[in-house]
């Protein structure tokens, strides 16, 4: 009887406490270390994507590039687009003429010959 109270007050204890805001956030950002860590490995500044003033530089380097070249960029996406989209088309109209001619050959060969 003794221990299962004890080990009641002990599980709404431990709830209590990861309940609380500050737990949940010290949780949370071991898991993301832990995380990060396995993903990344040690440190090493001569890694470009280990190292976070190199991986800053190239966001800004990758932004800026985009701001000035935006109108190029869009018009190759929405040319790209366009193309892609005549494609799916071209690729469904064979289809069906795929289709129309395995149904033509099903039909001739349905029919009995005299």
């Amino acid at each position: 009887m003794m221990n299962e109270e004890m080990m009641r007050r002990m599980q709404s204890m431990q709830g209590g406490m990861m309940s609380h805001p500050m737990a949940q956030g010290a949780m949370m950002a071991a898991t993301g270390f832990a995380a990060g860590k396995g993903l990344l490995g040690t440190f090493n500044p001569f890694n470009p994507f280990k190292n976070p003033l190199l991986l800053l530089a190239g966001g800004i380097a990758a932004g800026y590039l985009l701001h000035r070249y935006e109108k190029e960029i869009v018009a190759a996406v929405s040319k790209a687009t366009g193309m892609g989209k005549d494609f799916a088309l071209q690729q469904k109209e064979n289809l069906e003429d795929l289709v129309a001619e395995a149904q033509d050959k099903e039909a001739k060969a349905a029919t009995p010959k005299p």
